[in-house]
């Protein structure tokens, strides 16, 4: 796979564990784990609910996910489970979520574009999952999801391994999926990519949402701008570029308040 360092900015304060042959997998690790932490810190975390995957380097049908039953403001790097496209754990027996397993497993098989998927259930995001209309393109963070946003209809729990065709071709060839009355998931192909991407489609669902609570008159810029500011983002904006750019920022401020991540 090209570009898929997924560690690439991330530099590491201690050696990998002895475990680990070479510091790639650690990376990113390192990476994932700082992701759970982050989306705990900025509040988009559902209490141990929720999943953050990103396929190991060299494996590429192999992922590591949190373990089942670990708030994600406690994910460590050594903690996260590696399974197989199978949903079996790689090492130990270690539990995972099975519907994590139905999510991420089909995106990482049919995508070898994405290293990174993360889907939880914001207040935010499940309140404009259950609109009919959706993501409305009335800001700038909204304008970068608006011709690339796609939506799965809600067919129960993602317990059912018969979902996951429906839930790949709903996804395309794009990076955002609202999964209606559910919550919302982005791929990158990167951890920052990823997380940069869910960042900011969280930021647009609040906008609508606090926009709509507010009853007042919503004013929608012109299609044409739309169009103009879409192909701003698209041609200027690289998601796993950007996202990589503010990723030391990130693992500063863990730093600063949830260090150990990278234990």
């Amino acid at each position: 796979m090209e570009d898929m360092d997924t560690g690439a900015d991330t530099v590491l304060k201690d050696p990998p564990p002895p475990e680990y042959s070479c510091d790639t997998e650690w990376k990113a690790r390192v990476d994932l784990a700082a992701c759970y932490r982050l989306l705990a810190h900025f509040g988009m975390a559902d209490t141990v609910y929720g999943h953050a995957t990103v396929r190991v380097p060299g494996s590429p049908d192999e992922y590591l996910i949190n373990p089942f039953g670990m708030m994600f403001e406690e994910v460590t790097a050594s903690s996260l489970v590696k399974v197989d496209h199978t949903g079996l754990p790689v090492d130990g027996v270690t539990a995972v979520n099975a519907a994590g397993f139905v999510i991420h497993s089909a995106i990482h098989a049919a995508r070898p574009d994405v290293d990174c998927v993360i889907h939880t259930h914001t207040r935010a995001g499940v309140a404009l999952s259950c609109l009919a209309e959706g993501l409305l393109p009335i800001n700038q963070f909204a304008l970068e999801f608006s011709e690339l946003v796609r939506y799965h209809d809600y067919e129960g729990i993602a317990l059912d391994l018969a979902e996951q065709e429906r839930l790949v071709a709903d996804l395309g060839s794009s990076h955002t999926l609202v999964l209606r009355n559910h919550g919302m998931l982005t791929a990158g192909r990167t951890v920052p990519g990823a997380f940069y991407l869910f960042y900011y489609l969280e930021q647009a669902a609040k906008v609508q949402m606090d926009v709509m609570a507010s009853g007042g008159k919503i004013v929608t810029p012109p299609v044409e701008v739309q169009k103009h500011t879409a192909g701003q983002y698209a041609s200027a904006f690289d998601p796993d570029k950007t996202g990589l750019r503010g990723w030391p920022a990130m693992l500063r401020l863990l730093d600063r308040h949830n260090p150990g991540y990278d234990q």
